[in-house]
């Protein structure tokens, strides 16, 4: 790519971050306008910041190749005292290779036609009679201004351009998490485990066999509900002792990944006259496990649509639309996951003892729609049947 010698750069859509949200929000976006990411790492998809959880069902209807996550055909949920085994029939989880993914997003956002630049960090904004003028701090390009008419902010829980206008407040309540990731010499490749217990208080961990021969160990929790440090937790717990527990042996290490994500309940208000959220700065990762990719790669092209629609036709109901297609999806569903997440992030031992107790008597829609927040009425319905039976025949 030609490097451009002019200090400003124009364009109808600045997105800002380069993860899965913005990039695609851009594959959708391009076609119809001229649209620019800049993302503040040297490397799209590097570092790391998410373990990578997700579905099957949904990367195969987002075109996501299966070379890019490993299947996972049975949970194992673990509590200081129990364990519940969950095989996936049908509904099967997979966690991906996220610098591939995000590659092959990357890859799908150009060849629409995006500019994208790494090593480039927004830095400030003004609001103009036009748009905005964007300052921005780069390595890869000679530009220290873009001009835009719309910009999208999908840096993350540090809603970079929205905290800088003024428009929302960083997230006070996030979760802080951290992994390992290693070669695997002798582990099950087809089973993830998500341990929770005294040692994971208010949060969880897990282990989730990955592409390429990969394995990622780590922990989460929720601050400031939790003052302890995500890294303390995972060496006290990480110990060889709990890797023999699940029968692993573990190879050379390949990498650590850290990461933060918003913890507070779903804000619909997204559009901001012309600026826009979206991804994990329109916190859309879900408030049970906090896994997000695919949320965020479903609306950031429902986006991208929505927002061609609003340049073409000159006319900002498609923006509206985007809000309330969102809404729909989301709100309701997250609202009874966040009340869920706050009532977990104060479980002792004995309360995770119990919940696992809970959770042996679903059925395997009723896990994977749980842990994907996805609280049909007819599931809660199914599932409060079943433990008013136990409560009262045992």
């Amino acid at each position: 790519m030609t490097k451009p010698t002019h200090k400003t750069l124009t364009c109808d859509v600045l997105i800002v971050g380069g993860g899965p949200a913005g990039l695609a929000t851009a594959q959708t976006l391009a076609p119809h306008a001229k649209t620019i990411v800049i993302h503040q790492d040297r490397e799209i998809g590097k570092p790391v910041r998410t373990s990578g959880g997700t579905w099957v069902e949904d990367m195969e209807a987002l075109g996501v190749p299966s070379h890019l996550y490993q299947q996972i055909d049975e949970i194992l949920f673990r509590s200081d005292n129990r364990k519940v085994r969950q095989h996936l029939e049908r509904r099967k989880c997979a966690v991906l290779d996220i610098t591939g993914t995000y590659q092959w997003l990357a890859g799908l956002a150009h060849e629409a036609g995006a500019d994208i630049y790494t090593d480039t960090k927004f830095l400030h904004t003004v609001e103009t009679d036009d748009g905005f003028i964007s300052e921005i701090r780069s390595r890869s390009i000679d530009a220290t201004r873009i001009e835009s008419q719309f910009i999208i902010d999908a840096s993350g829980t540090p809603h970079a351009v929205l905290a800088d206008l003024g428009l929302v407040d960083k997230p006070d309540r996030v979760g802080v998490g951290i992994e390992h990731e290693f070669e695997i010499k002798s582990a099950d490749k087809n089973r993830a485990v998500l341990f929770v217990g005294q040692a994971v208080k208010s949060g969880y961990g897990w282990i989730f066999p990955a592409p390429n021969n990969h394995i990622r160990i780590g922990v989460g929790i929720i601050q400031p509900v939790s003052n302890l440090s995500p890294r303390d937790i995972y060496n006290a717990v990480v110990t060889p002792e709990f890797l023999e527990s699940y029968g692993l042996e573990l190879g050379p290490p390949v990498q650590v990944n850290a990461g933060i994500i918003p913890s507070v309940p779903y804000d619909p208000k997204l559009v901001f006259g012309n600026v826009i959220r979206v991804g994990d700065t329109a916190n859309f990762a879900t408030p049970t496990v906090g896994e997000g990719i695919r949320i965020a790669i479903k609306f950031g092209r429902i986006l991208g649509e929505r927002l061609s629609e609003t340049l073409t036709q000159g006319c900002r109901s498609p923006l509206v639309r985007y809000e309330l297609e969102c809404r729909k999806a989301l709100k309701r569903n997250y609202g009874f996951g966040f009340t869920a997440n706050e009532r977990i992030a104060t479980y002792d031992a004995d309360d995770w003892d119990k919940s696992l107790d809970r959770l042996a008597r679903l059925d395997e829609d009723e896990v994977v729609s749980l842990v994907k927040s996805e609280f049909t009425l007819s599931m809660m319905i199914k599932a409060v049947g079943k433990q008013v039976r136990h409560k009262l025949f045992g």
